[in-house]
Order: structure tokens, then C-alpha cells, then sequence
């Protein structure tokens, strides 16, 4: 089955689905600031554009892409982002 995500105010967007054990969402992120938090551990990985994220204890940087950081369960984590770009993240 796949869910659809949407969140502040539409600006941000995703298609979820699991397979097996693993979720996945592709997503769309429009210009803008954003907070996020994880219940599982996150491997995003930056499909199109560039997104500045700011991982938990960890100063600010910019992911291009092709590039993944990956975010620890239970953490929030901050975005920035300049121009559309759009992700996939794998949730562990």
C-alpha cells in the first residue's frame, strides 16, 4: 500500500511504502525552513536539488545529490532549503 505524507502546509511531500521490514519515502521539499523528528533511524539520501541540514549535535551542512547523512532514531533534525528538491529516505 502506498501513503501519502504531507507536511507544513504542503511544502513538503512524500510517497511512503514497506518492503519486507524497511520503509521507504520518496519526497518533494519546496523552499523553506523545517523541523523534523524520527521515531527509527534515517538514511536520506538527496535524489535532486540541495538541502542544508542540520543533524542533531552536529553543525550545519549541505547535501547535494547522490549524498546521504543518516539521521539516529529518536532525534530531531533541521532543513533549509533554497531551491525544490526532492529525496529518498529508508527508515531502519
Amino acid at each position: 500500500m502506498i501513503k501519502v505524507n504531507t507536511y507544513f502546509d504542503g511544502n513538503v511531500k512524500s510517497l511512503g511504502f514497506e518492503r519486507e521490514t524497511v520503509a521507504f519515502t520518496a519526497g518533494v521539499v519546496m523552499p523553506g525552513a523545517y523541523t523534523f523528528d524520527t521515531l527509527k533511524e534515517e538514511h536520506l539520501t538527496i535524489t535532486v536539488g540541495e538541502i542544508d541540514i542540520q543533524p542533531p549535535g552536529s553543525e550545519w551542512q549541505r547535501l547535494k545529490a547522490g549524498e546521504t547523512i543518516i539521521i539516529p532514531a529518536n532525534e530531531n533534525f533541521d532543513l533549509k532549503v533554497e531551491q525544490p528538491a526532492s529525496y529518498i529516505c529508508m527508515y531502519t
